[in-house]
């Protein structure tokens, strides 16, 4: 397997539907990407993402790319940055409403893209490119403190995962998009907050001591950006499942006219408890328990999932 690049795949639209033929054919192939990489923790699966609704200025790994509408030579910035968001909202007393809470992260939000609007004129200055977009998304790392799932529960929520989380990342979602939306004149990419497991070290405890579930996590994907991400799944997990996943976060976003996506890895040799660990940004993961009800023939039935009705906007 290649030790740089990364891949990503469309497979639906809001447009044109899901193509169920390609989402059986990603499920085989992240399973074999796992079992080509089983030597490493199953490395490999971190490198392939599955989109639906797929955007062309995407700056983030592993789903960045460079899309048929984008300038010959173009740089797109991303912010990153929710320690400093966590920061802002540990610091309101518990006397703040949600409203205090959603202003001070609009603030901030604003302030950190500001920044990244700076950084993206000059690099694009200094490489003599044209200046993309910035994306406006909150990336977690797996440093301590620099956790969406930390902010989530500044914000109240006992622990990630918990009653309170979605409308939690929901909030956070909005008030990221709304407080950076002033901050440049060109927001763009995927801008939202991310919810990779591996690379967030509160999520990471969260889903090891039970309170974060796969399913609690399919629910957060409607309302943040993108999907299921990083989620390390038992090593026999079928490739029926693996498509059952893709197919259900698909349906996500073509009903909702939004972007989603599945890292899934299935780490080989590995059952629920285990740890798979890739170190750097990818951080390690808690292999989760996935259901098991998947049954082995919606998977190969094939064809097309037919575009919805709110995709008829001519």
């Amino acid at each position: 397997t290649t030790e740089r690049v990364c891949a990503s795949v469309n497979v639906a639209t809001t447009r044109a539907g899901i193509n169920m033929d390609a989402v059986l054919a990603m499920a085989q192939t992240v399973r074999a990407a796992a079992e080509a990489t089983a030597d490493r923790d199953c490395i490999g699966c971190a490198k392939l993402v599955v989109f639906a609704n797929m955007v062309e200025d995407n700056p983030f790994m592993a789903g960045a790319v460079h899309g048929a509408g984008e300038p010959d030579e173009v740089v797109n910035v991303g912010i990153s940055g929710p320690g400093v968001v966590r920061a802002v909202v540990a610091a309101l007393p518990e006397s703040a409403d949600i409203t205090d809470i959603a202003e001070a992260i609009k603030a901030t939000a604003f302030k950190i893209t500001r920044a990244g609007e700076l950084v993206a004129r000059e690099a694009a200055r200094r490489l003599g490119v044209e200046m993309g977009i910035v994306d406006l998304s909150l990336a977690p790392t797996p440093a301590e403190g620099d956790s969406v799932a930390a902010i989530i529960e500044a914000m109240g929520v006992g622990r990630c995962g918990g009653p309170g989380t979605t409308a939690a990342l929901a909030l956070l979602n909005d008030a990221v998009k709304k407080g950076g939306a002033m901050g440049t004149s060109r927001p763009g990419g995927l801008s939202g907050a991310f919810i990779p497991v591996s690379e967030d070290a509160n999520m990471i405890r969260a889903a090891e001591s039970g309170a974060l579930t796969i399913e609690k996590l399919e629910a957060m994907t409607s309302v943040c950006s993108v999907g299921l991400d990083m989620i390390a799944v038992p090593g026999d997990t079928t490739v029926e499942t693996i498509a059952g996943v893709i197919a259900d976060e698909c349906a996500i976003g073509v009903v909702n006219s939004k972007t989603t996506a599945v890292r899934l890895i299935p780490a080989i040799g590995k059952d629920v408890g285990d740890h798979v660990s890739f170190g750097g940004l990818l951080g390690e993961a808690p292999v989760m328990p996935v259901n098991g009800w998947a049954g082995t023939l919606f998977a190969h039935r094939g064809g097309r999932f037919p575009a919805p009705l709110q995709s008829l906007r001519n």
